[in-house]
């Protein structure tokens, strides 16, 4: 009998889902998966416009990515146009981005999925979100919301607006900097590192007490998969390098320049969903494959700052590598928020942020692929540009696209613990919501849409629907 249940509040993931889940005469899980009900359609729209609105205009894609988009369109540009930005304009881009990030992951582990870790993953949904860890630790709240504001400022100096920045741009940065930002840049980035340092070890301490009490997380939520990031050598790298594939076991199968990524990265359309999934294309067969925090520590052999390399080796020693466990990837994010605030301490000692900021750039006529290291994974764009400096067509393949086969992994196992033998509402939706978060999934920027973010659970026999469990957007 069909049975719908609604619960309050939203679910904290940036986008709006709905999930499936099949059962069989003996109610045992046949198959589980997300469903994006929105239409994609960001692509098109592009079509026709100025090539040089490209940063702008991609970066409303989603206001949790903004400078990704930005950042990627500008690299897409910069290749269109063969020309190296000047040591500066890279510089700049590269301490936006770590504002970003810092942003992006203290939201993420704090707000998002850290009401999970802190509060426990079956602690009432009413209590089970940042008003909660208010409550529960209130100086906690305090330094991670100092910590994201603070990024956010760094993002707002050098990007010209907060959420939607507007100075990155073909062959460079729009403006130089003076004393007086550098100043201001400086003092932010010393304030985050100490605030960093001590949420580091609080968010580890907190996701090492859940693996304790969940020890399926490490034994059972395991999914292993290709993995694909951004390396310079062997470092990481976030705004520039080429892009590497890992397989299952760790060993290097393809390492290839962004504009290659069409000879490697195939999208498919599915019957049930707006979001396309990719897949890796290698030897005549196509693989899943991961993008992200845990990805990026896979295929790198270090991130090329002190303390983040510090920690890494602490994961390596807690989880081996390649490591397949998905929830790991909160993880390999409290590293990042570490390096991305070590890294911003170092490009403010760098001298060579003081100079030039921009070549001249003349794209027109020509192809741009641009890539960077989103928050969620590896993000691509990829421009036709006219001879009228307009764009003829447009390809964004996004972190999620990219983990979307994964994430339907996961959700079968989740669904797996928490459907079969039970009838609980609440033990489903946790599972399958803890489950999905893991991945910190942006699914305005896979659908290329705008929406409320409330998350249903379909459980199925057959053509039948048993139950919908639902929370509804508020």
């Amino acid at each position: 009998m069909r049975k719908t249940i609604t619960i309050d509040p939203v679910t904290r993931i940036e986008g709006h889902a709905r999930v499936f889940i099949q059962v069989d005469d003996a109610g045992q899980l046949e198959s589980a998966g997300l469903v994006v009900n929105e239409l994609r359609g960001f692509e098109r729209i592009l079509i026709g416009m100025e090539a040089d609105r490209m940063p702008l205009v991609t970066a409303r894609i989603c206001g949790v990515c903004p400078a990704a988009h930005h950042l990627a369109a500008t690299n897409a540009l910069d290749n269109a146009a063969r020309v190296e930005p000047p040591p500066a304009a890279r510089l700049l881009r590269e301490l936006l981005y770590m504002g970003h990030l810092v942003h992006s992951h203290s939201l993420s582990l704090f707000v998002l999925q850290g009401p999970d870790l802190i509060l426990g993953p079956d602690a009432d949904p009413a209590a089970r979100n940042v008003v909660g860890i208010v409550q529960a630790n209130p100086e906690l709240a305090k330094m991670a919301l100092r910590c994201r504001s603070l990024g956010q400022k760094i993002g707002e100096m050098i990007g010209g607006r907060g959420t939607h920045p507007i100075t990155s741009v073909a062959g460079g940065i729009t403006f130089r900097l003076d004393a007086e930002k550098a100043r201001l840049l400086a003092s932010w980035a010393d304030e985050i590192q100490v605030l960093v340092r001590q949420l580091v070890p609080v968010a580890k301490d907190f996701l090492l007490r859940r693996l304790e009490q969940y020890p399926l997380f490490l034994s059972d939520w395991v999914v292993p998969a290709w993995s694909l990031g951004t390396v310079q050598g062997d470092t990481l790298s976030l705004l520039e390098g080429q892009l590497r594939a890992v397989d299952a076991q760790g060993e290097t199968q393809a390492q290839f320049a962004t504009p290659e990524y069409d000879q490697y990265l195939t999208e498919s359309a599915l019957e049930y969903s707006y979001m396309k999934p990719v897949g890796f294309r290698h030897d005549g067969q196509v693989h899943d494959y991961r993008v992200g925090p845990l990805a990026r520590l896979t295929v790198a052999s270090s991130y090329g700052t002190p303390l983040a390399d510090q920690e890494l080796a602490s994961f390596r020693a807690l989880a081996g590598n390649p490591s397949h466990a998905l929830v790991l990837q909160t993880y390999a994010r409290v590293i990042e928020l570490l390096y991305a605030a070590e890294r911003a301490g170092q490009i403010l000692q760098d001298p060579g942020l003081h100079g030039e900021s921009r070549a001249p750039a003349n794209y027109l006529g020509n192809r741009g692929v641009g890539h960077v290291e989103a928050p969620r994974g590896t993000l691509i764009h990829d421009y036709e540009i006219d001879e009228a400096g307009r764009i003829s067509a447009a390809n964004l393949i996004v972190a999620t696209q990219q983990n979307y086969a994964l994430i339907n992994q996961m959700i079968s196992l989740a669904a797996a613990g928490c459907v079969v033998d039970k009838s609980d509402d609440e033990v489903l939706l946790n599972g399958v919501e803890f489950a999905i978060r893991c991945f910190d999934p942006c699914l305005s920027c896979a659908t290329h849409a705008l929406g409320a973010m409330p998350l249903e659970v379909h459980l199925r026999h057959g053509a039948s629907t048993l139950r919908v469990v639902r929370r509804s957007a508020v």
